[in-house]
């Protein structure tokens, strides 16, 4: 039998660490929920008026999307990447 290199300390406690909150506002079931293009016209989560014009762009991978079965979905996550892809940056002035 062989010793080990570092022996125990004694009288020390392992405190757990916390854990850091989850970054996105979206929290719970909702995370794991997926809505059709059909529910993210209805509800406004995407600037689209159509259906069909979010299979559209689905179709030309212009979009975040899953394509479960051939089926379209879009997780809380895709919305979040597709919404960061309108986003514009302010302008910086130059500096004087």
């Amino acid at each position: 039998m062989t010793a080990k290199a570092t022996k125990p300390r004694k009288g020390t406690v392992k405190v757990p660490r916390p854990r850091t909150p989850h970054q996105s506002p979206v929290s719970g079931e909702a995370e794991f929920r997926r809505w059709t293009p059909e529910e993210v016209v209805e509800k406004q989560l995407l600037p689209y008026r159509s259906a069909r014009m979010v299979r559209e762009k689905c179709y030309r991978r212009e979009l975040f999307c899953h394509r479960d079965g051939g089926r379209i979905t879009f997780t809380a996550e895709d919305l979040r990447l597709n919404n960061e892809l309108g986003a514009q940056t302010p302008f910086a002035s130059p500096a004087a």
